[in-house]
């Protein structure tokens, strides 16, 4: 029984920090995979390094966002942070 009580502090501790820290990272990474997932044609997206635009193409890695008209550029998957509602940026 001695032992159990001097563990108990140290086993809370573990439990504690995976409710606030592993398991709302788990949850913000299946979120940010599903979004990677639905990315479509013509999603508005906001990159990782602040770049607006219009998705063009989808690949399995890649995907072409158009920044301008008759200007894309090709980024990975994974820099795409924020899927933006339709008619964003025609309001910039």
């Amino acid at each position: 029984m001695g032992s159990l009580t001097t563990f108990l502090p140290l086993i809370l501790m573990f439990v504690v920090m995976y409710f606030l820290m592993i398991r709302p990272q788990q949850k913000r990474q299946r979120e940010a995979k599903s979004m990677m997932d639905a990315l479509a044609k013509g999603d508005e997206v906001a990159t990782a390094g602040g770049i607006l635009g219009r998705v063009t193409k989808v690949a399995d890695t890649y995907v072409t966002i158009e920044v301008a008209t008759g200007t894309e550029i090709v980024v990975q998957k994974n820099a795409v942070t924020t899927l933006l509602p339709k008619g964003t940026l025609k309001a910039l």
